[in-house]
């Protein structure tokens, strides 16, 4: 059994998911954050004997021991927003009881959650890298405006961009988004000091290259778009299928590996030169609007990876 823990809506967990269907293997579906325990019962053993335990859901009885492997996508919060005392108690336990016992499960994972988290972090993501051999763009996180009016001054132009997405509204009250946006050195101001930014050196680039990383295949989409941040408007981007340049795949696969990871969606700036330029590695990042508009097929690649079939 493939157990793949997300939301109800994830129409791009879907795309394996119907792919594992069509080979007839068995799936579950878990979200533990809202399945957990209205839905849902778990009972695990641990001790003098090996882990073992079964997970049911309103469709599934999941031996824990006979799960093959784990698609971990995107499944909902164990908490919500603002959660009243016994709701905190109750997601605190959810997370560290049912996702632990789900992070032990002796199986391979895609990836494994505490991996994902890790390589969230944006400054273990330039320093790995780097470490691989990427050309990586001046940086500095800061909550010091005396240091970020410096940077500004010596690798400007310069971006400010968010260390994580997070949901605020703007200033119509209406859902907003904080994107890659250049700053000028007047626009730096005190109110720096109350949070950390990341400020990054602007990369003169002529495209975007996306790549899809899965176990050891390589999927390689150059992005034209005229933007600095290409997420802005998705019906401004063209898509072409390369092959990545020189040396881009190993020093993908070389950071994934450092990172305990099987799966990355990499971005890179590319120079008019041609040199890819690394900006970030999203560890559980989209990719199904890339198969529509491609054809590139990376949801029949996760589901052979999760059957541990040769790459």
């Amino acid at each position: 059994m493939i157990l793949v823990l997300t939301c109800l809506d994830d129409p791009t967990a879907d795309m394996v998911i119907n792919h594992l269907n069509r080979r007839e293997v068995c799936v579950a579906r878990f979200d533990p954050g809202v399945d957990f325990p209205a839905d849902a019962e778990l009972s695990a053993w641990f001790g003098r004997f090996p882990p073992h335990g079964v997970l049911t859901t309103r469709s599934r009885r999941i031996v824990l021991e006979r799960v093959r492997a784990v698609y971990y996508r995107r499944p909902t919060p164990y908490l919500s927003e603002s959660p009243s005392q016994g709701e905190r108690f109750v997601g605190t336990q959810t997370r560290f009881g049912v996702g632990g016992v789900l992070a032990a499960l002796p199986c391979p994972y895609v990836s494994h959650p505490w991996a994902i988290t890790a390589a969230e972090h944006k400054p273990l993501q330039l320093a790995m890298a780097r470490q691989v051999g990427f050309d990586v763009p001046a940086t500095l996180i800061t909550n010091r405006a005396d240091d970020a009016c410096a940077f500004a001054a010596e690798y400007g132009p310069i971006v400010y961009k968010p260390l994580r997405a997070t949901s605020c509204n703007g200033a119509d009250g209406n859902p907003a988004t904080i994107w890659t946006t250049q700053v000028e050195p007047d626009d730096v101001d005190d109110t720096v000091s109350r949070a950390a930014h990341l400020f990054q050196a602007r990369v003169d680039k002529v495209a975007d290259l996306r790549v899809t990383v899965v176990g050891r295949r390589v999927f390689c989409v150059r992005i034209d778009s005229g933007l600095l941040d290409w997420r802005q408007d998705y019906d401004r981007l063209s898509y072409t299928v390369v092959d990545p340049p020189p040396g881009l795949a190993d020093g993908c696969l070389a950071y994934l590996e450092g990172l305990g990871l099987r799966f990355g969606a990499f971005d890179f700036a590319l120079t008019k030169d041609g040199v890819p330029v690394f900006l970030e590695c999203n560890p559980n990042g989209q990719w199904g609007w890339l198969e529509d508009a491609t054809g590139l097929p990376i949801a029949a690649a996760i589901a052979g990876l999760l059957l541990e079939e040769p790459t």
